[in-house]
């Protein structure tokens, strides 16, 4: 992949808008721009400037423009970037684009700026990562996440810990050389209390990933229960709009309804399902197994029963049919308005609403924000959104959990050095200290084109 030529995109999105801005990088970049523009000589300006005028070539003028100049190494790439704000017309933005083309420039692949930056050192991986993930946030919560990762918090945890774990590994290698004379240079006691210092910052962070999903993509929460319990007027409580049909009539909800809802800046994905029940009917059957298919891809269950119809026994046994799946099930109790304080608390552990009067529901949000960890959101901790990164930190805990058991159980140097060096890649490549093209390729060719 060439990395030595100059590369354009449109950097806003397609389509008509007020402006649209044309993006270029590369040593040629002002020399290719400067070819058509008017009247003034870019070559010659300053970097972190601004000028007006016009796109022309051949008699022909393409638009008036603004263009700004970012001169090596102080832009986004660390190369020679020019970016040109021009009418948001498609047309006009399909020309200059193929005009910049004809004058040398190549049109550039997803994420190529990104890599680019990156390549150069403008940021390690994991912030490079955390590019799309800020331009993908759509909560406050998954906003902030990726800030985090992208002002290089996460990465200066992980630059701690590998540093440490560097100075260790050197010197068990350095046992290796001198193998023959028996001695040690790494005192396996410190390299002991290292190891379960780095595990102490580790699993945590591995810990995290749960949380971090769920503010990366939202949390899908199925609200569950027999017909006529009331989860579609609840559906509807939390979303303050009639997003489903309410009757009396039990089976009126036959499909899954989906929809989005932002909670303490969490995305949650509600849905309000078929009830559970044995039917005879096909097409209330049908609703039934998709009910029972979102809850296998639930994240959250609300199993939800009617005050006035449900037993405590029934209901502790549609809990417990639910547990088996692993899956945090908040248990809701519905109509209470309508039952006597002594009924009400046979159903222990229940929050008690009622989802028509819109009561009671804030101790439900308050469970929801507990179940995937309001505490970790809004501390300045860092969580792991990354799958990619989970994976390695999870590779990584692992492998140092087998250096204390290499230690506690006597096994030679080369076996622990071994364990160590992986436990070296595994943190390296989330930060790009070790990778490999195809993994970059991977990474960067989700981005959008003109970032």
């Amino acid at each position: 992949m060439n990395f030595s030529d100059t590369i354009v995109a449109l950097a806003t999105p397609a389509g008509v808008g007020a402006i649209g801005v044309i993006r270029l990088s590369g040593d040629r970049a002002i020399e290719i721009v400067n070819k058509v523009f008017q009247p003034k000589d870019l070559s010659i300006q300053a970097s972190h400037t601004i000028h007006y005028g016009r796109i022309e070539s051949s008699g022909r003028v393409y638009d008036e423009v603004v263009a700004s100049l970012y001169i090596a190494p102080r832009s986004y790439t660390k190369e020679n970037v020019v970016e040109i704000s021009c009418h948001g017309s498609p047309f006009i933005q399909e020309s200059i684009l193929q005009l910049f083309v004809e004058q040398g420039a190549r049109f550039a692949r997803p994420g190529e700026f990104t890599q680019r930056a990156f390549l150069n050192g403008a940021f390690d991986l994991a912030q490079a990562e955390a590019v799309a993930d800020v331009i993908a946030a759509d909560s406050a919560a998954a906003q902030n996440a990726a800030l985090h990762q992208l002002r290089g918090g996460f990465s200066k945890e992980l630059a701690a810990l590998r540093e440490e774990l560097i100075h260790f590994a050197s010197l068990i290698e350095l046992e290796l050389d001198f193998g023959e004379e028996d001695v040690e240079f790494a005192d396996r006691q410190d390299l002991e209390d290292l190891v379960n210092q780095l595990l102490a910052n580790i699993r945590p962070l591995v810990a995290s990933f749960r949380t971090g999903n769920a503010v990366k993509n939202g949390v899908a929460t199925v609200i569950v229960g027999k017909p006529n319990a009331g989860k579609s007027t609840l559906l509807n409580a939390l979303l303050n709009e009639d997003r489903a049909i309410v009757s009396d009539i039990a089976g009126t909800t036959r499909d899954s309804l989906e929809d989005e809802w932002t909670l303490g800046g969490i995305k949650f994905r509600l849905v309000d399902t078929a009830g559970l029940r044995e039917t005879t009917d096909v097409i209330e059957a049908l609703g039934v197994e998709r009910t029972q298919a979102w809850v296998k891809k639930a994240q959250v269950v609300i199993y939800m029963a009617d005050a006035t119809s449900e037993t405590p026994v029934g209901f502790a046994a549609g809990v417990e049919a639910l547990g088996q799946l692993d899956i945090p099930v908040i248990k809701l109790l519905n109509k209470v308005d309508q039952i006597s304080s002594t009924e009400l608390a046979a159903f222990e552990d229940a929050i008690p609403i009622s989802a028509k009067n819109r009561s009671g529901l804030n101790d439900l949000e308050t469970a929801l924000l507990n179940v995937v960890g309001l505490d970790q959101v809004s501390t300045s901790g860092t969580l792991v959104t990354n799958l990619r990164h989970y994976q390695q930190l999870l590779q990584t805990q692992e492998t140092l959990e087998g250096v204390l058991v290499a230690l506690k159980t006597g096994l030679t140097g080369d076996l622990i050095a071994q364990d160590l060096r992986y436990a070296l890649h595994h943190l390296g490549e989330i930060t790009g200290q070790i990778s490999n093209d195809d993994l970059l390729k991977n990474i960067f060719g989700k981005f959008c084109i003109g970032k």
